[in-house]
């Protein structure tokens, strides 16, 4: 799609129809199915690795290995990021403040955000998810504040994660909202040409699969000026000598006054919570002033703050590296065995398309029958008609635990799955 009058477009004020009515009635047959099958709301408790002990009906146990969690490097459970939650309880002797952060802080939160800033070789605020991250950000984005005192046309790739695409309603309120085909860049140049102001709002790395082109985007930027929001959740700690992730890893030198970059402190970083990459002292003072999350809530609480601390300093060291090459051999091991339209991207997310929905959820519960828990996914995570089994190769999985999926998927779905 390169014609910029073929964009969806946010109706105008008063004219505003939300379709949530619509979604969960076409949604929810296939939720009632998968949570009847046992594959949604599973309760369990970790092991070593990545194995999970589920509790079932009639309080039974059953041990899976999760191929649903996305600790893409295997930290969620690594001893030294336990221990930094554990110790910064103890040194605090609290869990949680109930007070905005415009009011007190804990100086432990102060010590994160320094550590995380030269890590990331940006100014980086956190959030006790990125969602409240995303949420206070893209509205002062859209009040032009951050653009010169313009408010910029706010331009979504349609593939937009639900916690950047939720926001578009509020900030259309602000400014011109519009959604483009997904890394549409003829389209998106188009708009740089013709207006003056432009934010492109996409992911890094999308949950279903595939990558933000970042060449081509900087290229828009150096050209039109275009301002970059990515939200790179699944991309950072998987790539880049000190993690960076997929976006930042590629942004040569300091970030600037036209980018910003969400993150996930859980997922590879292996902590929890969120943050935000700034480049300017400007940018810093308005997030720390007007920023929702920042201004009317409260910090990640303590133990969040120090697992997080200590998964930053892992990321200084060798086994930071050592875990990115295991999860590169996972997925490529993987990818030998079963074909997938990602097949050969270093990124480790693998969907296997089956198109019904009644079909996937029953692919994925013979699957977990078998021992390994993959995600059900569908409308309106995926596009009717798109349905199938989401699969997260990490660092955590031993190279049987991959062959050993392999194996299931191929007897569970012969007919939709070839050897590369």
């Amino acid at each position: 799609m390169s014609d910029f009058s073929a964009v969806t477009k946010i109706p105008a004020a008063g004219e505003r129809r939300r379709n949530t009515k619509d979604l969960i009635k076409r949604a929810w047959p296939h939720f009632r199915s998968a949570h009847l099958e046992g594959l949604m709301a599973v309760y369990g408790r970790p092991l070593s690795g990545r194995a999970v002990e589920l509790h079932t009906a009639g309080n039974g146990r059953l041990q899976i290995v999760d191929f649903v969690r996305c600790s893409y490097l295997g930290l969620d459970n690594h001893p030294a990021i336990i221990a930094g939650a554990i110790s910064a309880i103890e040194s605090y002797g609290t869990l949680h403040w109930s007070c905005a952060r415009t009011r007190l802080n804990f100086t432990l939160i102060g010590e994160l955000e320094e550590a995380l800033s030269d890590l990331f070789a940006a100014s980086v605020i956190t959030y006790s998810s990125v969602l409240a991250a995303n949420m206070g950000a893209l509205p002062l984005l859209a009040s032009g504040h951050l653009t010169n005192g313009k408010k910029p046309l706010m331009v979504f790739d349609r593939h937009a994660h639900a916690t950047l695409a939720f926001h578009k309603a509020t900030i259309g309120e602000e400014t011109e909202v519009i959604t483009i085909g997904h890394n549409d860049m003829e389209a998106l140049e188009t708009i740089c040409r013709r207006q003056s102001s432009v934010v492109y709002v996409c992911d890094g790395v999308y949950s279903m699969g595939g990558c933000a082109p970042m060449s081509d985007l900087i290229s828009l930027q150096e050209r039109y000026g275009l301002f970059l929001y990515v939200d790179d959740a699944h991309g950072i700690s998987i790539s880049g000598r000190t993690g960076q992730g997929h976006v930042r890893a590629q942004i040569p030198g300091p970030l600037g006054e036209r980018t910003i970059i969400a993150a996930s402190l859980g997922k590879g970083f292996g902590a929890s919570g969120g943050m935000i990459m700034l480049g300017t002292a400007r940018q810093v003072e308005v997030f720390r002033n007007f920023a929702v999350a920042h201004a009317f809530s409260a910090s990640p609480n303590v133990a969040a703050i120090g697992a997080a601390l200590a998964s930053a300093a892992l990321h200084r060291t060798p086994k930071l590296a050592a875990r990115q090459d295991t999860l590169q051999s996972r997925i490529a091991l993987f990818d030998t065995l079963v074909a997938t339209e990602q097949s050969g991207t270093p990124l480790p997310i693998r969907i296997i398309n089956i198109g019904d929905e009644l079909e996937t959820i029953g692919a994925a519960r013979a699957v977990l029958d078998k021992g390994f828990y993959t995600s059900a996914v569908f409308f309106p995570t995926v596009a009717k008609g798109r349905a199938g089994l989401r699969i997260c190769p990490t660092a955590g999985h031993t190279a049987d635990d991959i062959s050993a999926l392999c194996d299931v998927l191929h007897k569970t779905l012969p007919e939709r799955i070839c050897l590369l």
